[in-house]
């Protein structure tokens, strides 16, 4: 079989392509502090006096922020993102937001395919 420069051309560069997206594994971290109460608490506080290093775990979504203690992974789809804490201080504001969240997007939804309807009838 008897690939043409063209096909290995053709070849490579959809290669260089793919890899542009792929983590360089020399990329330095950066970190970022926000000052924020729900992103501290008192086990991580212990855990760092008694090992001497203060370790976090970091949100999935945003890599370089703490995750906050209340999106602990236990809702769907919860990978730690609430940069501007609108989860609130406690369990009960984090399912009331998530509550009108749902209904938020519903009643968008519903007025989207009004206005579309309506602007072709």
């Amino acid at each position: 079989m008897k690939i043409s420069a063209s096909t290995l051309a053709a070849t490579s560069l959809l290669m260089s392509g793919a890899t542009a997206f792929a983590p360089s594994h020399n990329a330095r971290m950066t970190t970022t502090s926000l000052s924020n109460d729900l992103f501290d608490s008192e086990d991580d506080e212990i855990a760092s006096a008694s090992s001497g290093s203060k370790t976090k775990e970091m949100s999935a979504a945003l890599p370089f922020v703490p995750r906050p203690k209340l999106l602990d992974g236990e809702l769907a789809a919860d990978v730690g993102f609430d940069p501007f804490n609108f989860a609130g201080a406690d369990k009960a504001s984090l399912y009331y937001m998530r509550e009108a969240e749902v209904k938020h997007s519903r009643l968008a939804k519903a007025f989207f395919s009004i206005n579309l309807y309506r602007s072709f009838y």
